[in-house]
């Protein structure tokens, strides 16, 4: 997937309305986790250098409550809630928001989760703040900065899953076989390269062709894929493979790459 898109918000004062948007790089289930569940939003809401959400408890259902607590830059400790009103996973959230620091008044956040290419695009829309043109200002650059740390916080869970990079060698059933191809042999080759072909538009493999090894030719390729079983299955699924003449696939992960 792409990279993040960073997040934007624009506070309406007129109107007492903030908008809201962010793409992110995972799919809407993983993006509704993140902004629903207990144990996650304590690992990415806040910094340190300005608030910290050390704790939330949350009862996802219409009519569930929710809150936040932790502690801001001062050291003092902070509390948020409020109440759900609609829960569509993994595409809408709309709950009301109550922060003291805004005089308890209750306004309302929903959530809109959008598949797209690169991920998902998340909108939030925070009504209510009426005549509070401060407050309405005040949260649309707060929104701007949590949107980030969730955007921020996802990239790194998706980077440190990036796929890995295979060396296969293909091994022919003769060390002279290159050089001594029948007709047949030959169609085989061609429905080979036609394969790779198609692992090259698939963005599975990097590069592949044949190796000059004085011992015998024999085939690269080099895949870029999640798993070493996506690696094989790749490998099992090549037409010289399949033949059962005799071909054979030699997988090793690279230890590391420079790309």
């Amino acid at each position: 997937m792409a990279s993040n898109d960073r997040p934007r918000a624009i506070a309406d004062v007129s109107a007492g309305t903030i908008l809201a948007t962010v793409t992110i790089a995972v799919p809407p289930e993983r993006v509704f986790r993140a902004i629903t569940a207990e144990d996650q939003i304590p690992l990415w809401w806040g910094a340190d250098d300005m608030y910290r959400t050390t704790k939330h408890m949350a009862d996802v259902r219409p009519g569930g409550a929710w809150r936040s607590e932790g502690k801001g830059a001062d050291g003092q400790d902070f509390h948020v809630g409020g109440e759900y009103l609609e829960v569509e996973p993994p595409h809408r959230l709309v709950m009301t928001w109550i922060a003291p620091w805004d005089g308890d008044h209750v306004t309302t956040v929903t959530y809109t989760l959008e598949a797209v290419e690169n991920g998902t695009r998340l909108t939030l829309r925070h009504d209510g703040f009426g005549a509070r043109r401060d407050a309405c200002r005040d949260h649309g650059s707060g929104w701007e900065r949590v949107l980030g740390w969730l955007g921020d916080f996802l990239a790194k869970e998706t980077a440190s899953k990036a796929p890995a990079v295979f060396h296969c060698r293909l091994i022919p059933p003769r060390p002279d076989f290159a050089f001594t191809l029948t007709e047949e042999e030959r169609a085989l080759m061609n429905a080979h390269a036609d394969y790779l072909r198609g692992q090259l538009r698939a963005g599975t493999m990097m590069i592949a062709g044949p190796v000059a090894d004085p011992a015998g030719p024999w085939g690269l390729c080099i895949l870029h894929v999640d798993t070493e079983a996506e690696a094989r299955a790749i490998a099992d699924g090549d037409p010289v493979v399949r033949s059962g003449r005799g071909f054979r696939y030699e997988i090793l992960p690279m230890m590391s790459t420079i790309m």
